[in-house]
């Protein structure tokens, strides 16, 4: 049974496991609009270069085993070495607390499956929830239908979260192949701040597709900034759908780190809603073999005197395929706004790929806004530079990646999470450097 049959014939005994009752009319809705939809083919525009038929024509189990034997040293390694850091651990969609550490006072945090059952909460998400999330893409109204996992967590105002959050969902113990749609909600009030890191992780040889929903909300002078950091193994797919509305006089950065999974999809909205908005999104790829990264971005200037800033870098060898569609939306009352978009790429086998398509629609006239992308192998004359002071091809042709892609993390103020990319860049490319 492909993925699509299964998705129609679970959904009764998805919604009896659940009580969820002020959303099963919403979870039915979306099951419906997926249905009118149908997964995404090569015919659509927005998948025109990514192929999803791998992903849908494979079964999956819907209900995860709780089980698991994770112990403290293999979760040690998925660590950055972050001391002072918080972290909340899901394992197989399940939020364990004795696994997780969380010092945060003064904030609402609860998994996403119990605020979604506290009749407390019940203003607040119907204030929020899937309310900039897109209600016309088949991924997003699936997740609707059938989200359980993950986090809330609302900063109040003026309130500073001082250490990071790194948040892990991880599978393993799971006999086949399996299905999570993982449901995320930040709401970060006035002067507050926070910086969430996100990883996935497959422990299993088993196929694990993960469908994720993130909405943020960043109030007046607010900031909020959330790391992904994507090094899964080549049994996992990811399709990652983040959409974020800015209030004025706020900052938002969404990082994307991709080094890992057989196909990941990254979609990424920005919204503005008022003036003097800040929006940075930067990415870093670097995958070979046969995997597949698609960064779909888009920002929506609605209000004058904002500025927003993309910046994506990626690494291709072996049969890999990239796709970068990166849009930038400026209405006409948007006058005074600052965009600036950029996609290189490099090319390091005659198998890789690279799809790359920055868009500028613009209606208003006092605007700065420019976009470019590059395609292409390593420079003859640096090479030959760094080889006539003695260091090997190989290892000049690192040195030289390396620095190509460093410039996209140069707004990461979490050191260890630096420290982490600056090695695992260093691991793809097989270069020795020092930290």
């Amino acid at each position: 049974m492909a993925l699509y049959d299964q998705i129609i014939d679970n959904h009764g005994e998805f919604l009896e496991s659940l009580h969820h009752r002020f959303l099963d009319e919403e979870r039915k809705s979306a099951l419906q609009n997926f249905e009118n939809l149908g997964f995404p083919t090569k015919k659509d525009e927005e998948y025109k270069y990514t192929n999803v038929k791998e992903i849908t024509e494979k079964n999956y189990n819907f209900f995860p085993k709780e089980s698991h034997n994770i112990t403290r040293e293999q979760l040690d390694q998925l660590h950055l070495g972050e001391e002072n850091f918080d972290w909340i651990v899901f394992v197989n969609g399940k939020l364990h607390k004795e696994l997780s550490k969380v010092s945060i006072e003064n904030v609402e945090f609860l998994s996403i499956n119990y605020a979604l059952n506290d009749e407390k909460h019940k203003e607040v998400f119907d204030t929020y929830f899937n309310t900039i999330a897109s209600k016309d893409t088949a991924f997003t109204n699936l997740n609707l239908a059938y989200c359980k996992y993950g986090f809330f967590l609302k900063v109040p105002k003026n309130v500073v979260i001082e250490k990071p959050i790194h948040v892990f969902y991880i599978s393993q113990n799971q006999e086949e192949n399996t299905f999570y749609n993982t449901r995320n909600l930040l709401i970060v009030e006035e002067g507050a701040k926070v910086e969430v890191i996100e990883s996935h992780h497959n422990f299993d040889s088993t196929y694990v597709l993960t469908n994720s929903v993130t909405e943020i909300f960043t109030y007046p002078n607010a900031k909020a900034d959330w790391h992904k950091l994507q090094n899964d193994n080549n049994t996992s797919y990811l399709i990652d759908s983040t959409f974020a509305r800015q209030e004025k006089d706020s900052l938002t950065t969404v990082n994307t780190f991709t080094f890992g999974g057989k196909l990941v999809r990254n979609n990424l909205d920005f919204i503005h809603n008022g003036s003097n908005i800040n929006s940075f999104m930067n990415g870093i790829t670097i995958i070979g073999k046969d995997q597949l990264v698609d960064h779909h971005t888009a920002v929506h200037h609605n209000f004058p005197n904002c500025e927003s800033y993309q910046n994506y870098k990626g690494i291709f060898d072996g049969n890999a395929h990239g796709v970068f569609n990166g849009k930038v939306f400026v209405d006409k009352l948007a006058q005074k706004t600052n965009a600036y978009q950029q996609n290189n790429n490099v090319l390091l086998s005659e198998g890789a790929t690279i799809d790359t398509k920055p868009q500028l629609e613009i209606f208003a006239d006092d605007v700065k806004c420019s976009h470019g992308c590059t395609v292409g192998q390593l420079n003859e004359d640096a090479l030959f530079y760094l080889r006539a002071r003695g260091i090997s091809k190989k290892e000049a042709q690192a040195l030289l990646l390396y620095a190509f892609a460093n410039d996209a993390m140069q707004n990461i103020d979490i050191e260890p999470l630096k420290e982490k990319i600056s090695k695992l860049l260093a691991e793809k490319l097989k270069v020795d450097l020092e930290f």
